[in-house]
């Protein structure tokens, strides 16, 4: 299926299928769930906050009738609840690893496991995510939400947490880095062990809750703050329309493993569009050994569970 021929307002149907979206209970997340839902698949909904779930499943059901959505208690930044989400879950046709924590105070947090907040949910949660995963998804699809900012960050891989370094919006970006960077390692490696899952990366380009369509109660966009959006909307776009390149990531028959996609007008905004992978994101090399750092930090390797 060609650019021009995908129309994200007109889906392909998804009847009997079950896509998992981490973190689809707001921001990008909430957008992909909605907009998968909409296809007739059930969405299940991976969050720690279960009221803030059933608040996003109203609205989903609100817009989208006879919507079947669920939710599944999903806690990243503790690898030890890990099991017992995966447990809730049957079989799986899409993981849409989307959840992600940008945080904005300058102290260094950190997750139960002991590792740096950020680093911990963005990346190694959903590292481990994957490989509990993997015996749920044969055939299926890993789709890895990364971030336009991830391009151009830098990875010190004598300090992949930031402990010496830490500023959170560049922490944030190493996260995403990383995460963007085991996606397409995963993929190869899924490839060489023959294996017939795929594992797709694409990111939002640039998207503001200003340019975001109102989901009340837990987004609510005024007159105004949709006015003082308006200059950036040139160049960015809302949450909703981030969430194209994961729909069509997750739904699109011609999506091939280790592709990125992201939006058509400079990785920015507009429908999404098959990218080339480059610069450090296509630096084997480093994938491989953030892959191994990975494994070593979580105690697990996603390929040692694949079915």
């Amino acid at each position: 299926m060609r650019n021009q021929q995908w129309d994200v307002r007109r889906l392909p149907r998804a009847e009997g299928k079950d896509f998992l979206v981490t973190g689809g209970n707001a921001g990008i997340g909430y957008f992909v769930a909605e907009q998968l839902a909409g296809t007739g698949a059930t969405v299940i909904l991976g969050s720690r906050d279960a009221a803030k779930a059933e608040a996003a499943m109203a609205s989903i059901r609100s817009r989208v009738p006879g919507a079947r959505v669920r939710h599944v208690r999903l806690d990243l930044a503790d690898l030890s609840s890990l099991k017992s989400t995966v447990d809730e879950l049957d079989r799986l046709d899409a993981v849409v690893c989307n959840a992600g924590v940008l945080l904005e105070e300058p102290g260094r947090r950190m997750a139960r496991d002991g590792h740096e907040l950020m680093f911990a949910t963005n990346h190694l949660g959903h590292f481990a995510l994957i490989g509990k995963l993997m015996p749920l998804l044969s055939g299926g699809r890993i789709v890895t939400t990364g971030s336009f900012t991830a391009k151009s960050a830098r990875l010190d891989l004598g300090d992949l947490q930031s402990a010496r370094d830490y500023r959170p919006k560049d922490t944030y970006a190493r996260s995403k880095l990383a995460q963007m960077l085991c996606g397409f390692e995963l993929d190869r490696r899924l490839r060489a062990a023959g294996s017939t899952t795929a594992s797709v990366v694409n990111h939002p380009g640039g998207a503001l809750d200003s340019l975001t369509p109102s989901r009340p109660p837990f987004h609510v966009r005024t007159t105004g703050r949709l006015l003082r959006g308006l200059p950036a909307g040139l160049l960015l776009q809302g949450k909703e329309a981030g969430a194209w390149p994961a729909v069509r990531a997750v739904l699109d028959p011609s999506v091939q493993g280790g592709q990125l996609w992201g939006p058509r007008v400079l990785g920015l905004r507009g429908e999404p569009r098959l990218e080339t992978v480059r610069n450090l994101l296509a630096d084997k090399e480093l994938a491989g050994r953030v892959w191994d750092a990975s494994v070593d930090l979580t105690g697990l390797d996603p390929l040692e569970s694949r079915a």
